[in-house]
């Protein structure tokens, strides 16, 4: 979000686009960039539902994003504070504002079934 709009969404289209680098939160930010006419995120805000280590160092603190929003604690990878803190850590050259654990719960749940659905798929 930007000064309160939507400028980019996204959900995850890893298996369905056969593309590592297809995360909800990856997509939601190339679709700001343009919007934007710029890849500086200054003044985005992004909302996740997982704190996700994989996009955190390259995307969001390069990209200047201004804050993140995160729903579920990811214990066993999460660089938004679960585990690590690498977006408001002092050696990088910008940090990202982190505001963890709104919603929580239902995005927990939704995660969940999002993944129990993912596996009866597969079966």
């Amino acid at each position: 979000m930007r000064e309160g709009r939507a400028i980019g969404e996204g959900y995850n289209r890893r298996e369905l686009d056969r593309d590592p680098f297809a995360h909800a939160e990856l997509i939601a930010l190339a679709q700001a960039a343009r919007a934007m006419g710029q890849w500086r995120l200054t003044g985005v805000t992004l909302y996740a539902t997982l704190d996700r280590a994989r996009c955190a160092p390259g995307r969001w603190c390069r990209g200047r994003l201004t804050r993140l929003v995160l729903g579920a604690n990811d214990p066993r990878a999460g660089a938004g504070g679960s585990l690590y803190n690498l977006l408001e850590d002092g050696r990088h050259n910008h940090r990202v504002q982190v505001t963890r654990g709104v919603l929580a719960e239902s995005s927990s749940a939704l995660l969940k079934s999002f993944f129990q659905a993912l596996r009866a798929a597969e079966d």
